[in-house]
């Protein structure tokens, strides 16, 4: 199984890297409107959300807006031994550059767990329609998410869909996956 879905992360690897550079901001600019017009964002108190990077759909919008409207605000800050933990920041400039070259909260003192959040947005290197994800093969966010993985919406580009994505146990289901469309 784990070869099965590592030849899937290298095939959907190379897709990720060819999505054209108009198409990533035009769909990620769509992706962050449906996010932040969905119920599931207009109820949220506490919400976390990945910092996007590269090619992903960008949340920087959907940061934006949240600090704006007063949410409580985490994002995820990488550990050694794949654990990750939610991080409360009260601006973007709080982030600077951490593992793996993503940004991420330099102090962590002000954290909570996933059972804890009201909606967590997760990133994907690829999913299927019905909620399977396919990340990047660290673990951090099926880690995260084994205490609770409630109102999890994967945010996947149309390009980035697949149906064929192999499962573990230990994988965690997505509630929700959006995309441009």
């Amino acid at each position: 199984m784990e070869e099965v879905k590592r030849q899937l992360r290298k095939i959907m690897t190379i897709r990720q890297k060819a999505l054209d550079d108009a198409y990533v901001r035009a769909a990620g600019m769509d992706i962050e409107k449906q996010i932040i017009s969905s119920p599931a964002y207009q109820s949220a108190r506490t919400i976390f959300v990945y910092v996007s990077m590269n090619k992903e759909p960008s949340t920087r919008g959907i940061l934006d807006r949240a600090l704006h409207d007063g949410k409580a605000v985490y994002v995820p800050k990488c550990l050694g031994d794949g654990e990750m933990l939610a991080v409360r920041i009260s601006s973007m400039k709080d982030l600077v550059s951490g593992a793996f070259g993503i940004l991420e909260p330099v102090d962590s003192s002000n954290s909570i767990t996933a059972s804890d959040l009201d909606l967590i947005l997760v990133p994907c290197l690829a999913a299927s329609a019905d909620g399977r994800r396919l990340g990047h093969g660290k673990g951090y966010y099926d880690r995260f998410l084994a205490e609770s993985s409630e109102n999890t919406i994967c945010l996947c580009f149309r390009e980035m869909l697949r149906e064929d994505i192999a499962v573990e146990d230990h994988d965690k289901r997505m509630t929700t996956v959006i995309t441009e469309h």
